[in-house]
């Protein structure tokens, strides 16, 4: 026979505390001033200053004013720039899927040729990955001066990390037992590549490329500010003569191209699964 008293929930229950193990309410406690202590210091590193923010609205609203209506007439300017843009996303990522492919049969542990290999091909994939896009890009554009060639080899270097780390997990995790077939009926290293491992992950690669481009798109904006040419050159150029009804122009150009190009890559993605 039921009750007709309300059952009240137990709060220690709730928040998970364990009346039989102190040990684990110690740690718990633990855990939660140390997350605590976390924000706390990020805060503080920070210097987050929300009042600043507050005070500065009116500046804010005033460069927004400025910035209204956009100069459209300078919009056959900002299509060559944007086309840079484009193309610089798209070069570096085919720069990085052709560096990254050969590299990611190194760097995974279930096809590598030899350990040595494996933690060469990963320690190559690491350094590159490491190094920020617009570190390589500085660096770029000392070797080979301004324009968007430094910038597409940024990108491409930069993308060799990304995609060698994904490409070499995906095939980690692909199912060995159709590759080991292939082996056992005396096909060469070569051709179960060619014909076993790259037929089976295709479609996933693709699919990470594409993502990849959609970086590369937000990331050459970015590159112009240094010199790697793009729409983010002429963006920084605007920005510093004051023209924000051009600023505002540009902004929408680049909000076209990077929705475009997310709509495009979505599209293509779900074709590919």
């Amino acid at each position: 026979m039921t009750s007709g008293a309300t059952q009240r929930p137990d709060a220690a229950g709730f928040w998970g505390w364990s009346s039989g193990s102190a040990a684990a309410n110690a740690l718990r406690v633990v855990g939660i001033l140390v997350a605590i202590l976390v924000v706390v210091q990020t805060v503080l590193v920070v210097q987050a200053r929300p009042q600043d923010l507050v005070t500065g609205f009116r500046g804010m609203v005033d460069i927004v004013r400025r910035a209204v209506p956009p100069d459209v007439s300078r919009l056959p300017a900002a299509l060559w720039p944007a086309l840079e843009t484009v193309d610089l996303a798209i070069f570096g990522t085919l720069m990085g899927l052709v560096l990254a492919l050969p590299l990611s049969f190194f760097a995974a542990s279930n096809v590598t040729p030899s350990r040595a290999a494996y933690y060469l091909a990963r320690g190559v994939i690491a350094f590159t990955r490491a190094v920020p896009d617009l570190v390589w890009a500085l660096i770029f554009v000392t070797a080979v001066g301004l324009g968007p060639f430094p910038g597409g080899l940024a990108l491409g270097v930069h993308s060799l990390g990304m995609l060698g780390r994904l490409f070499a997990e995906t095939i980690e995790h692909m199912d060995m037992a159709p590759i080991e077939a292939l082996a056992l009926t005396g096909a060469r290293r070569i051709q179960v590549i060619t014909h076993g491992i790259i037929p089976t992950v295709l479609p996933s690669l693709l699919g990470i490329s594409l993502y990849r481009l959609d970086e590369n798109i937000r990331s050459s904006l970015v590159l112009g500010f240094v010199g790697a040419g793009g729409i983010g050159f002429q963006l920084l150029t605007a920005m510093n003569l004051f023209q924000y009804r051009e600023v505002s122009l540009l902004l929408i150009v680049t909000f076209v191209i990077v929705f475009s190009v997310e709509r495009l890559s979505a599209m293509l993605r779900r074709r590919l699964v």
